[in-house]
This record gives C-alpha cells, sequence and structure tokens, in this order.
C-alpha cells in the first residue's frame, strides 16, 4: 500500500481552499491511503472559526472530501470539528477510496493547557477501522503520546495507526523520538500528520512522518507544506512482532 501524509500550512486558506490545494498534490502522487492534520478543516488555532465551521461527520466539507477520496481512488483521514448534540468534539474523519465514511475518532485527551480543554468534548477510546486491507486504528495528537493508549492499538490488532496532529515548535521531541518509539515498542506502521508555518500567533514544528515497525523513518517532513508518501507492507508488521514480542509479552504486565 503506498501511505501518504499531508503536512499543511496551516493559516491564510478557507476550508474550500485547503480542499483545492490538497487536490493538487493528490494530482502528483498516486497515494491509497491519505492522513491530514488536526483540524484540517478549521485550522488549529482559528478561534471562532472552529464553531463557525464545526459539522456533522457527513457535512458540507465531509461530502466534498468523500467526493476528492472518490476522484482520486484515495482514502482519507482527516481532522476536524465535530458538531455533536450537545458539544463539540476534536474529531478525525476516515472516507475509503469509493467515498464511505469508515469511522469518526473523537479526542479523548486534550493538549494539557490549550483552549480544547473548554472547547471540546472529550471522546471515549480508540477508533478502529478495515482500509485496503489494513487493521487501522485512529488517535489524535496528545493521544500518542501516551504508550497506553498505542499499546491498546496494537493489541486491538492495529497493523497501522494515524495521527492527525497539531504539533506545536517546541515540541519537536515528540515527532523525531516518542512517535518512531511508539512504533517499533508495538510493531506497527505509525502515519503522523502535522500542520506547518504560524497561525494566529502559534507556530507548529512541522516534522511530519512515516515510521516503520522497527522505529525507522520511511519519509519525513521538515518546516514546509508537503506531501510524502511511502511503500508500506504488512509483512514487516508480523516480522517486527516476532523478531521484538513486545505484545506477546507484556500480557499480565
Amino acid at each position: 500500500m503506498k501511505l501518504g501524509v499531508y503536512q499543511c500550512v496551516a493559516a491564510g486558506r478557507s476550508s474550500q481552499e485547503r480542499l483545492a490545494v490538497l487536490e493538487e498534490h493528490l494530482k502528483e502522487q498516486d497515494i491509497d491511503l491519505l492522513v491530514c492534520p488536526e483540524l484540517f478543516l478549521s485550522g488549529y488555532n482559528a478561534g471562532p472559526e472552529i464553531d463557525r465551521l464545526a459539522e456533522p461527520p457527513d457535512g458540507p466539507f465531509g461530502r466534498k472530501m468523500a467526493a476528492l477520496a472518490q476522484r482520486h481512488g484515495c482514502a482519507i483521514a482527516y481532522g476536524y470539528p465535530e458538531r455533536g448534540p450537545d458539544r463539540i468534539y476534536n474529531s478525525a474523519a476516515l472516507y475509503d477510496a469509493g467515498g464511505a465514511l469508515l469511522a469518526t475518532h473523537r479526542k479523548q485527551m486534550p493538549a494539557p493547557g490549550s483552549f480544547e480543554e473548554d472547547v471540546f468534548g472529550r471522546g471515549d477510546g480508540i477508533t478502529f477501522a478495515e482500509v485496503c486491507g489494513w487493521r487501522v486504528a485512529m488517535i489524535i495528537c496528545y493521544e500518542v503520546e501516551f504508550p497506553e493508549i498505542v499499546r491498546r492499538a496494537a493489541q486491538g490488532g492495529a497493523d497501522l495507526l494515524l495521527v492527525p496532529t497539531a504539533l506545536g515548535a517546541d515540541w519537536g521531541v515528540v515527532a523525531e523520538k516518542l512517535v518512531p518509539a511508539r512504533a517499533v515498542e508495538n510493531g506497527l506502521y505509525l502515519a503522523y500528520a502535522s500542520h506547518a508555518g504560524e497561525e494566529n500567533g502559534a507556530s507548529y514544528f512541522g516534522g511530519s512522518r512515516i515510521a516503520a515497525p522497527d522505529g525507522s523513518d520511511l519519509a519525513v517532513a521538515r518546516q514546509d507544506e508537503v506531501l510524502i508518501s511511502a511503500g508500506i507492507i504488512q509483512e514487516m508488521v508480523w516480522k517486527m512482532r516476532e523478531r521484538l514480542p513486545y505484545l506477546r509479552d507484556c500480557k499480565g504486565l
């Protein structure tokens, strides 16, 4: 499978412009599954725009994303503010290559000390789906920093973990150290998609990457907008879990 991660400029674009630029990137590569950043629809540090643009999973932006996925034959995961019955959630949606909504994940762990704690409701678990014959799990940003959460994803059968994020400029250690560590300690692929540049006073590290089950980086973004990609194979997941049987040996701990 050809896996892609889109690192985009956070500020200065409408939701329609975000889609248009994303489509231009997709025209340049043949991708089977693409991951976009946290709150891709609105921008992360977007203030009142988050409430204004919040929508249900099948809202106007979601339908356009579904059409985009269908046009390019590419499954797409992206972050968006989800309007629930009584709260807004920091969510990620996953559409398959036919434009069908496979799953929506609601972030359960808001970034500490951030606006998220007041603005968003909390989800209640890890989200799983089947994509291109892969068992996929979705979490968002800060959640990847908890080894317990990623371990539960692996124990739930995930071969691939999708992580839309908005990594602050001071937290490069998360992208460069923690993300590869989460991949190797669970024997899975990890797609980490962040923002780039600055947005309303917030600065982003970038650092999006695709990490392999052995902890190596298959593709890495720096600080600019870019779509990175790599071919991934399930056999490597099986080989690494046999070589380093953490999931087997942690039972009962």
